[in-house]
């Protein structure tokens, strides 16, 4: 029998090391490749809605599947404008689609009296499922308008801001009665029809006397503006503290981007409340008794959301937020 071998001390150290090195190499592992979001292969269309109303109005819902995969345990359901009733809530399909196949559901809507104006009204159909691209739902939406939107932000003007210290009892901005000096915004370069630059944009001060409706309390009108650029430049200011809200902007494809901006109160506020920038300031206001508040600043201020560059605009729809008042808007390159 041969004797155990003696191992020197330095050399078992190193094969220590050396074992220990290797689940420290083995743990090092290649970074995973990045895994793409799966895109939706099944369509869903919502059919013309019948808006004539007040009417029982009949939708089809159709889905389509796209992908490889059969597609299962379909359940659809679709809905309205706010208060629309609609049968049933949901509709299952039997039986799955193979590629390519598609399914009709139909229902029923109630379609109130037809509202004059420009209304914008959006139905939602909703499919659940099994199979199929794996993603378990899929959604359609039609969008229908009836009559116009406003032709520019002048035909929408509903308030009077500016008044000449010698006639102020006409203004109303704040709902108190005061309204900006039109010799004071003239002071600081704001006349009629001038040229206004902020955030890259060319605004235009309302070119109308004084004393005669020349903003827009905003209240989600729908105002026409086309063109192209990075971002759409709002120049108002906000009455109270909560002059905040969302504008959307609707593109000539159809396609639709929301964006949210809000004004400081035109006195009292931190000029950069809400993420606003300031254009100008005037000293004091016209109040119903005459112009005043002399040592006080009242201002004016530039605030945007931003645009799809590629697409061109063709109407927006302003914040549905009257302490939101607004002089003009224009888009930025």
């Amino acid at each position: 029998m041969r004797p155990a071998r003696l191992i020197n001390p330095l050399r078992a150290a190193a094969l220590a090391a050396a074992v220990l090195l290797v689940p420290a190499q083995a743990a090092t592992a290649a970074p995973a490749p990045a895994v793409a979001a799966a895109e939706s292969k099944t369509e869903v269309t919502v059919s013309p809605v019948d808006l004539d109303g007040p009417v029982i109005s009949t939708v089809e819902v159709t889905v389509r599947n796209t992908a490889p995969q059969r597609l299962r345990s379909l359940k659809v359901s679709f809905a309205g404008p706010v208060g629309w009733a609609v049968q049933p809530s949901v509709q299952s399909v039997s039986g799955s689609l193979a590629t390519g196949a598609s399914a009709t559901t139909t229902f029923r809507i109630q379609v109130p009296e037809k509202r004059s104006g420009f209304v914008i009204r959006t139905f939602t159909a909703t499919a659940t499922y099994q199979g199929g691209d794996g993603l378990t739902t899929a959604t359609g939406t039609r969008t229908d308008r009836s009559g116009s939107p406003q032709a520019n932000l002048a035909a929408a003007y509903n308030g009077v801001a500016i008044t000449d210290e010698s006639a102020t009892t006409a203004g109303n901005y704040d709902g108190e009665g005061n309204s900006f000096s039109a010799q004071k915004l003239a002071a600081v370069g704001l006349t009629p029809g001038g040229e206004v630059d902020a955030l890259g944009a060319t605004l235009t001060w309302p070119d109308v006397p004084a004393g005669t409706k020349d903003n827009v309390a905003s209240a989600g009108q729908a105002v026409s503006l086309a063109g192209q650029g990075s971002k759409l430049v709002f120049l108002g200011s906000g009455v109270g503290s909560g002059a905040t809200g969302k504008a959307t902007v609707y593109y000539t494809d159809g396609t639709t981007t929301t964006g949210s901006f809000g004004f400081p109160n035109w006195s009292f506020d931190p000029v950069d409340a809400h993420g606003a920038t300031l254009v100008k300031s005037t000293d004091g206001r016209n109040r119903p008794d005459g112009y005043g508040n002399a040592t006080v600043k009242y201002s004016v201020f530039a605030h945007s959301v931003p645009l799809d560059p590629s697409r061109t605009v063709e109407f927006v729809v302003l914040p549905a937020n009257g302490n939101v008042h607004l002089f003009d808007m224009a888009i930025a390159p």
